[in-house]
């Protein structure tokens, strides 16, 4: 077989499954694929022609393990993006973090020629003053009270140093929207969940979407060509919280934002919600990505709307009309 050795981090996770999957089905020409991840896949669930490795990110290790394999290209996906009840902060900084700095010195130290990597539209902040649309340049302002955005933030500043210490080591970025698929749980789905729904008086709170599948297209692009650059990944236009609340046939109930503050504060000291009152930023500044230099740079038309994939996830769910 021609093609690159390609390994993927995260390998168990949503998207790396359906990355591996994809890669496994002969949609790209590769080499080889190792999937990595810190659990072990049962051989049940494992697929023809994947090379499966049990490892952590974080782990000296990773430079063995990368030699093995003869790594050209790897695509970093691990990362806390739904924390369960007993994770922590310096945990998830541990692997967000300094998992991936460890994944940059295993790739330079092995000669990797390519890191792909998963970020996030999170990674810019939510912040009263972010613009509109949101393109690559706007700055990168991931609120320290958001662990994700934060390690995010933390994770993009590594990489523009990496990219000047060691250009040999091409780099792809995807600031990536909120993901929605026919399977997909997140956060964000968890409060479509919820019997009625919280809109903040005075915000929007907009939301842009993107298909599972146009996120692995856009991996395996990545792999499979020479494009690098940094990329805002998602679907065309936006749905306010109205609208979602609309297409899933649920009612919106709005609340000034200090009495949410007050409700959550109040909630969280007594044990009946992890969020706090910063959750209330969360929602009414929501990040909104404009994808045009997707499109026209790299090369990549997503498939799905944000309301195409809303709708789809809306149909998989039973939810609405």
């Amino acid at each position: 077989m021609t093609g690159p050795s390609v390994l993927v981090t995260g390998a168990g996770g949503y998207l790396g499954s359906q990355l591996v999957a994809a890669l496994a089905a002969g949609r790209i020409e590769v080499n080889r694929v190792v999937a990595a991840d810190v659990r072990e896949v049962p051989p049940e669930r494992r697929l023809a022609g994947i090379e499966y490795a049990q490892a952590d990110v974080r782990s000296p290790g990773l430079i063995k393990l990368f030699e093995q394999w003869q790594v050209d290209i790897v695509v970093h996906l691990a990362s806390i993006v739904t924390p369960g009840k007993e994770s922590n902060r310096q945990f998830e900084y541990s692997v967000d973090v300094q998992g991936t700095e460890n994944v940059l010195v295993a790739s330079t130290t092995t000669g990797v020629k390519k890191i792909i990597v998963s970020s996030s539209g999170a990674a810019y902040g939510y912040h009263a003053d972010n613009p509109a649309w949101l393109t690559e340049d706007c700055p990168l302002r991931g609120n320290e009270s958001f662990a994700y955005a934060h390690h995010k933030r933390l994770v993009e500043q590594m990489l523009a140093r990496w990219r000047a210490e060691h250009p040999e080591l091409q780099q792809v970025v995807f600031r990536i929207g909120t993901i929605l698929g026919e399977r997909v749980r997140n956060q964000i789905t968890a409060l479509f969940e919820k019997p009625v729904l919280i809109a903040i008086h005075g915000s929007d709170s907009p939301f842009v979407f993107v298909w599972d599948q146009d996120v692995v297209g856009c991996l395996l692009r990545a792999i499979g060509s020479d494009q690098t650059g940094i990329y805002n990944l998602a679907g065309d236009g936006v749905l306010t919280i109205h609208e979602i609340a609309a297409k899933l046939g649920k009612r919106c109930l709005e609340l000034p934002p200090g009495l949410l503050r007050f409700g959550l504060r109040l909630l969280r000291a007594i044990g009946l919600t992890r969020y706090g009152p910063e959750q209330v930023d969360f929602l009414r500044y929501r990040p909104v990505l404009d994808n045009t230099r997707l499109k026209r740079d790299f090369g990549y038309l997503p498939q799905l709307s944000s309301a195409q994939v809303f709708d789809l996830y809306v149909r998989s769910r039973g939810h609405g009309a």
